[in-house]
């Protein structure tokens, strides 16, 4: 008798990245990596590696949460998922962030684009439809958490400063501009301009690389005296700034821990996210078998490129773990805290949105009856770890005299999973959404798959197949 060179652990539904069918997966443990066996009818068997490191795979499943549900579902379950988003029913998560892609233009044509935009791509859309865009939003959230203005390049658009003025008179709780910082450089009073808006108000910083080869790989230009002019004038306004990295192997992983270390020194940075690239929209000689960096790579490459965190600092965001991994630390001038170990799975799990913390009025609570004791020289070590346990892992702006979000520091691995490392699972519980032109939402991944496009809604009809008896 001969033993098959993996171990099964688990069993999923995946999609054919050929033809997008919907197919069954097995999730096994060979070597060091965990793989996603799957088989199309039509192109045969494939397999893709969804992690490196079996055991951090493994203890995510000790951060599931139960899923907190919108206030509003927007199309019916009639076909499975992920053929029916909209959000259905059978949708576990509702939004933590919500994209709102004001326009289809850029002022940039990258090399790499989930949008696929350029300055002669598509249109602006209307402030009428960006406002019933929020709307929508605040329908099916009441009190969105994170709301993100997108593109494209959101900046450029005509009307950029009455949508955002359009998206503050709504009960948004924390509003992001997602931005490559071209605008931000070169007009004057641009960045005054936008710091008018805070608080409650960050930019999402397109932040490659600190290098001319990688930026000219990603983004087509050298931009490092572009995003330097940037970030000098949003640490001249102090204005909430997270710094946003699209990871490819051999491309720019190298350079981690130096993004990190530039990052933290500036004042204006609350964080890094870090995104593996993945298959969607414009993906120039971007090669998913040799070029794809799971997302447990990247938390290797932060703990052996950096200092700032140990293993036990970077652990699975509760609402979906299988994508998200976050790292929190206490900024105190030059010195940084790591937050996040002090934390049990049960803290996570009994709070509210993972993603955005600082509006939990529990932790609010929380950091008034004990961040002050905390700091005190009267207070014993032993009741100092245990205080760090309540904080959980974000500083909110509350009445705490010299600390507020600008104490904050975190980094956050957001995978964006495609049709080659598909898992239902994970689907079924994003949390990143996106807000259709049909006032819809999306979890982003399908969006990028199913429903962007006419092309992909046509095949979505084929791939449907007839519709199910009433």
């Amino acid at each position: 008798m001969t033993d098959r060179d993996y171990t099964y652990y688990d069993f999923t539904l995946s999609l054919c990245p050929h033809c997008l069918r919907r197919v069954d997966a097995k999730i096994v443990f060979r070597g060091d990596e965990v793989v996603m066996l799957k088989r199309c009818p039509e192109h045969g068997r494939q397999e893709v590696v969804i992690a490196d490191d079996i055991d951090y795979y493994r203890r995510c499943r000790e951060f599931l949460k139960p899923g907190t549900l919108p206030r509003h579902f927007h199309t019916a379950t009639e076909h499975g998922c992920p053929y029916d988003c909209g959000l259905c029913p059978d949708h576990e998560q509702h939004s933590c962030l919500t994209l709102v892609e004001i326009t289809e233009r850029c002022n940039l044509t990258c090399p790499t684009c989930y949008a696929a935009s350029s300055p002669t791509a598509g249109r602006h859309r209307s402030l009428a439809e960006v406002e019933a865009m929020l709307d929508a939003v605040v329908r099916s959230e009441g009190e969105p958490d994170v709301v993100q203005l997108s593109g494209g390049e959101p900046t450029i658009h005509p009307e950029f400063f009455a949508i955002v003025d359009a998206a503050k008179s709504r009960p948004i709780k924390h509003l992001m501009i997602n931005t490559n910082g071209l605008r931000i450089a070169q007009d004057p009073g641009f960045a005054e301009r936008l710091a008018a808006y805070a608080p409650d108000f960050e930019i999402y910083l397109q932040f490659d690389s600190l290098r001319e080869g990688p930026l000219r790989h990603l983004r087509g230009r050298d931009l490092r005296e572009v995003r330097l002019r940037a970030i000098d004038r949003l640490n001249e306004l102090n204005l909430a700034t997270t710094l946003v990295v699209t990871l490819e192997r051999g491309v720019n992983d190298d350079e981690i821990g130096d993004i990190l270390d530039f990052a933290r020194r500036q004042r204006c940075v609350r964080g890094v996210t870090f995104q593996p690239m993945q298959v969607a929209g414009r993906t120039d000689g971007f090669d998913p078998g040799r070029d794809r960096l799971t997302m447990t790579a990247v938390r290797r490459a932060i703990l052996e490129q950096s200092d700032l965190f140990t293993a036990d600092d970077l652990i699975p965001v509760p609402c979906n773990p299988d994508a998200l991994v976050m790292g929190y630390a206490l900024k105190l001038g030059q010195e940084f805290v790591p937050l996040t170990r002090l934390l049990r799975p049960a803290d996570l799990l009994q709070s509210g949105n993972s993603i955005a913390y600082e509006n939990d009025p529990r932790l609010h609570d929380l950091l008034r009856g004990h961040l002050l004791d905390l700091f005190s020289t009267g207070t014993p070590v032993d009741r100092a770890r245990e205080n760090f346990k309540q904080i959980l892992c974000c500083l909110p702006k509350v009445d705490v005299p010299g600390l507020g979000y600008e104490n904050l520091f975190r980094v956050i691995i957001m995978r964006f999973i495609d049709a080659y490392d598909f898992d239902v699972r994970a689907i079924k519980r994003s949390c990143v959404h996106i807000v259709g032109d049909d006032l819809k939402l999306y979890p982003f991944e399908t969006m990028n798959l199913f429903y962007r496009s006419q092309s992909q809604r046509e095949r979505l009809v084929q791939l449907r197949g007839p519709e199910p008896r009433r």
